[in-house]
């Protein structure tokens, strides 16, 4: 009978001492859900070199890596951005509950870290210049920093008063 309860108690505290050696794998996972949107909407999203969908979209991607997120949509300039792992606030259960084993299984399965950012949200902005006319005046609307592939018509000069 006494041996049976070591036995128990030894399962129950082994069984415990598991479940808390990777805190961040079991408490958020390997895999992190990221929302991307765009105005306007319904443009296409590239993960990786890998088309995903359109926006709006939740895309579940591995913790382990950076991501390389892609926005496109015809007659508008593409919107690129990286989501970088960062170590997650969860590390910390693991120093004071796994130690070293419990960081290796969250290191190696991506548990340790988090995306960031957390969302994805973006203007894109036309490709085309921007002209507007009324009755008494011609509108023509500047970019600061203009694409190296559009052609220069003309520079913008002080007045003098």
């Amino acid at each position: 009978m006494k041996i049976l309860k070591t036995v128990i108690t030894s399962l129950v505290l082994s069984s415990t001492l598991a479940s808390l050696t990777s805190c961040a794998t079991i408490v958020h996972g390997t895999y992190q859900s990221v929302g991307i949107s765009s105005n306007p909407s319904n443009a296409a999203v590239w993960v990786d070199q890998n088309y995903i969908g359109n926006t709006p979209i939740l895309v579940g991607m591995s913790r382990k890596d950076n991501h390389v997120v892609r926005i496109e949509l015809v007659n508008f300039q593409p919107y690129e951005l990286v989501l970088s792992r960062q170590i997650s606030g969860w590390v910390f259960g693991n120093i004071l509950f796994g130690g070293f084993i419990g960081l290796a299984v969250d290191a190696i399965s991506g548990g340790l870290y988090k995306l960031t950012p957390e969302q994805v949200q973006t203007e894109l902005y036309s490709n085309k210049m921007e002209y507007y006319k009324d009755a008494e005046n011609s509108y023509v609307f500047i970019v600061m920093k203009p694409d190296s592939s559009w052609e220069k018509v003309g520079n913008l000069i002080a007045s003098t008063p």
